[in-house]
């Protein structure tokens, strides 16, 4: 039985800013990446657009809607080819406040902030794409988010 996918697993994740500021994840497990930092998100399952997989793993993963926009930075290549990590801008919807469900903790970053922890290296490039984004976000809108939600 053949066994290996055709195309790349996608691996969603959101940048998601919030007057200027992204917030940052800190890796509990597995071990080898725990206590490295990461944006929020996860596998899109069969059947699930990117969007979709994305707001899904943010209530999954911190207790939060979240409105997707655009596309941030480029697509990252995982393990060996096989798995894909594509970036999106996104805020909160209706107050919501971020919580470390599935986190060994949460920080807000400011653009002086950014590299005051240890990124996974696959997040890095994100990493250096986000001032701008940041810089247009501080008035609480969310840069690159669409308003309709």
């Amino acid at each position: 039985m053949h066994t290996e996918r055709s195309t790349p697993l996608v691996i969603v994740g959101a940048a998601i800013i919030d007057h200027g500021r992204v917030l940052a994840c800190e890796r509990a497990e597995p071990p080898e990446t725990a206590g490295k930092w990461e944006f929020p998100g996860g596998k899109v399952e069969l059947g699930e657009d990117e969007p979709t997989a994305l707001a899904r793993e943010c209530l999954e993963e911190l207790g939060v809607r979240v409105a997707v926009g655009a596309r941030v930075g480029r697509d990252i290549t995982l393990g060996h080819r096989r798995a894909m990590l594509r970036v999106y801008a996104a805020r909160l919807l209706n107050g919501d406040e971020p919580r470390a469900l599935e986190h060994a903790e949460l920080r807000w970053l400011a653009v002086d902030e950014l590299h005051s922890v240890t990124w996974l290296p696959a997040d890095a490039p994100i990493v250096a794409a986000l001032p701008p984004l940041m810089a247009a976000g501080r008035s609480g809108a969310g840069a690159g988010v669409r308003q309709s939600e």
